[in-house]
Parts: C-alpha cells; sequence; structure tokens
C-alpha cells in the first residue's frame, strides 16, 4: 500500500498556476500564471506572497510595477507576459493548481526591484 504523496511546496522565483477567484472591483482575476516572490524561510502557514502574470502589453513599458519575462525553457510561459507587482497577493497553497517553471536569478532580481519602487523602498 503506497502513502499519498504531499503537494509539492512552491518555492521563491517558480511561476504556478494559481486561482485569484474569487476577487473584488478591479483585482485581478481567473487562473493565471503567478510567480512566488516571498522567502521560502519566511512564515508557518501554507500561504505564498505571489505577483500574477498577464499579457504583455507595450504600454506596460514605462511603468515600474510590471517587469516583462519573455518565454522560455525555464520559465514555461507561451507568450511575453508580464508581472504585476502592484497587484501581489498572500494566496494559501491550495490554489496553487501547477508548476509551470521558473525564473532566473537576473528576472527575479527585476521584480524585487519592482516591488522597491512601488513601496518607495529606498
Amino acid at each position: 500500500m503506497s502513502s499519498p504523496s504531499s503537494p509539492p511546496i512552491p518555492r521563491r522565483g517558480e511561476i504556478w498556476l494559481v486561482s485569484f477567484d474569487p476577487t473584488v472591483g478591479t483585482e485581478i482575476r481567473k487562473t493565471r500564471p503567478a510567480i512566488v516572490v516571498s522567502s521560502d524561510a519566511v512564515g508557518r502557514l501554507p500561504i505564498k506572497l505571489v505577483a500574477p502574470l498577464t499579457d504583455w502589453k507595450p504600454r506596460y513599458a514605462p511603468n515600474v510595477w510590471h517587469v516583462r519575462i519573455a518565454p522560455d525553457g525555464a520559465n514555461g510561459l507561451a507568450k511575453p507576459s508580464a508581472v504585476d507587482v502592484l497587484q501581489m497577493r498572500g494566496m494559501d497553497t491550495v490554489r496553487f493548481a501547477r508548476r509551470l517553471g521558473a525564473v532566473s536569478p537576473e528576472v527575479m532580481e527585476e521584480i524585487i526591484l519592482a516591488i522597491g519602487a512601488v513601496v518607495e523602498y529606498p
């Protein structure tokens, strides 16, 4: 008799399909890719801080809160995407459906710099 396996734990820098519903107002909706931005060493609850991804649009280029990610074999994205750090949320891991991939340390650094800009961290 085999024992049930534990679901994988989302890790910092990974992109997962995450269910954002229910939402209110202009919050980002539906199940979509999101990147885990919280530290793996923080927290006791099964909650991860994530930033959702949306389709890249050229009008996002001047925004400090959007980080462009090009699709590649490592991140599992199918098209150019924008990380929207202004819509970060703490999400219970039960909302995480499937791991798509992970971003490079360089892309993660861009995301962290965007978070810093949004919160006016010096």
